[in-house]
This record gives structure tokens, C-alpha cells and sequence, in this order.
């Protein structure tokens, strides 16, 4: 039985494809993959669900390109990735049993503080700075707690990761986008075994829409490699205020 018309998963396809180029850029390409698969007729948790497996196509797609490029010491982030695995399965268990009200309330002043700080501060470029922190020590700190917030609840994941890769270890704007998206594609899949396990992904809807999501990623990819700051600090200040707005405006 089909789950969608041909009509609408050519649509959500499309949809995915646009999400891919800008998550790979300054993340926030759910809030355009989301909304399009809960108006495609798919319950709340089948969309979350399908959401993270086309999710995952394009953060891994994004990560690989960003590897190749060089951008990114894959070593360096051995423990950061691992933490935030974990911190993202613990996320994913958690919010089962309790209730991401308070977050919603709290996360819109985050991001539009971070919008704020993308826009105006001197240590956004394309150089790097001296770090604040190891990346041992970032892992523990910003891996598993990113990593659990986008278990838990996900809305600007990519906004937390990337100042945190800028104000704690000096990373330029460039490839602070690069380890953001490798972390990401960590909580991704992390959140997608979960998913799976219980059977909430629709298969026939995330496999099209995580083709075309590693499309549109190779391409976001291919800017943020070629152009650096120039494009990422325009983007990551309105998906900012886009997921604040979201949120602020949800009810």
C-alpha cells in the first residue's frame, strides 16, 4: 500500500533536496524536511522518525565531502563523536518520559543570541583562533550535551554545535560547519537506531527523500568548501531566527 501519492513524494523529494543543501550549510534543514512529511499525512512520531533517516543521508553525505576536502581532522573528534552518540541515544531514551515544554520556552533566546553573535563577532572568519578547551574535554562537555538535546528535542543542533566548535577551540567558521555536521550525523544515526528498532520509520518516504537530502548536501557542501565565511554566517543567522521564530510561533 502506498504511503503517500506519487504526486506528494515527488513534492517531499523536492522538499528534501532544498533541506539538504542548506543543512549542509548552517543546518536547520529539518524545519523545511519536517513540517513537508507531517503535511504529507504521517503521524508525529513516523515524522520524526522519517525525518532523522533523510536527515542522516544528508549529514553523512556533508561529512564525507567535508573529510575529502581536508576541512576537518577526523582523529581529533574520535571522542566528541562518541559522546554525543551517546549523548544522543540517551536523549532519544529520555524524552520518552519526560516532557520538552521547558525547551521550548528556553531554546528560541539561545539561538537568537547565537543569530546575534554570528552576526557581529569579530571571531566569526576564516581563521582559526587559539582553542579554549582539548577536544577531549569538548566531547564530554558540548558532545554529550548537544548530542542529548538533539535526542531530546533537536530544534538549532547545528547552531549549538557550530558556536561551540568556534568559542571553544578556535575552529574558523568553515570548519567549525565541518565537524558540525560530522557530530551531527553522529546524533542522527544514533536517534535513527533507536527509530528503527521500534519501527517508526517509513522506509518508502525516507529512502527517496534521503537520496536526493545526499543531492542537495554535496551541493551545500561544495559552497560552504569553495566560498567559507562569505556564505555560512548569512545562513546560520536566519536559520537561527527561523527555528526561534518556529518555536515562539508553534502555540
Amino acid at each position: 500500500m502506498d504511503v503517500v501519492s506519487p504526486e506528494t513524494l515527488a513534492l517531499l523529494v523536492a522538499v528534501a533536496a532544498l533541506a539538504g543543501m542548506i543543512d549542509a550549510i548552517a543546518g536547520g534543514g529539518g524545519l523545511l524536511a519536517l513540517p513537508a512529511i507531517l503535511w504529507a499525512g504521517l503521524p508525529p512520531v513516523q515524522a520524526l522518525a522519517t525525518n532523522k533517516l533523510q536527515g542522516t543521508f544528508g549529514t553523512m553525505t556533508a561529512s564525507y565531502r567535508f573529510i575529502r576536502s581536508g576541512e576537518i581532522n577526523l582523529a581529533r573528534l574520535k571522542i566528541p563523536i562518541a559522546m554525543t552518540f551517546v549523548g544522543s541515544v540517551s536523549g532519544t531514551l529520555a524524552v520518552q518520559r519526560v516532557g520538552s515544554e521547558l525547551l521550548e520556552q528556553i531554546v528560541p533566546a539561545l539561538l537568537i543570541a547565537f543569530a546575534l553573535y554570528f552576526l557581529f563577532s569579530p571571531r566569526i572568519g576564516d581563521q582559526d583562533a587559539h582553542h579554549r578547551i582539548s577536544h577531549g574535554l569538548f566531547g564530554l562537555l558540548i558532545g554529550f550535551s548537544v548530542g542529548f538535546y538533539d535526542g531530546f528535542f533537536g530544534p538549532g543542533t547545528g547552531s549549538f554545535f557550530a558556536v561551540a566548535f568556534v568559542l571553544l577551540l578556535g575552529y574558523n567558521l568553515r570548519r567549525a560547519t565541518a565537524g558540525t555536521k560530522i557530530l551531527n550525523f553522529t546524533s542522527n544515526i544514533a536517534s535513527l537506531i533507536f527509530f528503527a528498532f521500534a519501527g517508526q520509520v517509513v522506509w518508502q518516504v525516507g529512502l527517496p527523500m534521503g537520496i536526493a537530502q545526499m543531492a542537495g548536501a554535496w551541493v551545500g557542501s561544495h559552497l560552504v568548501i569553495r566560498h567559507g565565511t562569505a556564505v555560512i554566517r548569512p545562513l546560520l543567522v536566519i536559520v537561527s531566527l527561523a527555528i526561534s521564530a518556529k518555536l515562539l510561533l508553534s502555540d
